[in-house]
């Protein structure tokens, strides 16, 4: 496994107590994301649960006939594999990186290993597998009810200078402390 710096960062697991998370990251490696790599396909086994550092990696909804609606996006306010959460090991979603970087990497078997031995990861990420629900329906009911034009002008739900969204601090239930 590769080694790990203070300076490598994902808000999601820097939210669990310094004995989860060091545990947790011994086990993470770090690689590179590159633009334009498609990480999973539907249907496509999940092999392991990533969690982008300065990468931004799109979740991608692909209906009959072709069409593809971006769904959520994760930065390193979260996580992609969310499906190992609930016991999964297939994708729904196509997984496209949008934005080079690195990002921590854990097979699927030691991060559901490290989700049955700790209450507190568990719970940390069933929280965000609920904040990423909710980002989804919002995503499905935006593009429904609003013309195009409204949907590009509308305000992103990241601060613009972070250039990243920061869920964990937006959406209070996400966090133990509050």
């Amino acid at each position: 496994m590769g080694t790990f710096h203070a300076f490598n960062t994902n808000q999601l697991l820097d939210s669990l107590p310094n004995t989860e998370k060091n545990a947790f990251l011994a086990d993470c490696e770090i690689v590179e994301m590159n633009f334009g790599d498609i990480l999973t396909e539907p249907g496509e086994r999940v092999s392991y649960a990533l969690f982008p550092i300065d990468c931004l990696i799109s979740l991608i909804a692909t209906l009959e006939g072709g069409n593809r609606l971006e769904v959520a996006m994760a930065g390193n306010e979260g996580m992609v594999g969310v499906s190992l959460i609930l016991g999964s090991h297939t994708s729904s979603l196509q997984m496209l990186v949008q934005g080079a970087g690195q990002a921590l990497c854990m097979s699927s078997a030691r991060f559901q290993a490290h989700l049955a031995k700790s209450p507190v990861i568990e719970q940390l990420m069933k929280r965000y597998l609920d904040v990423l629900m909710n980002q989804i329906a919002q995503s499905a009911a935006c593009a429904h009810f609003h013309e195009l034009q409204a949907r590009l002008a509308r305000e992103p739900p990241w601060p613009r200078s972070s250039g990243l969204p920061l869920l964990c601090r937006r959406l209070p239930y996400l966090r133990s402390d509050v």
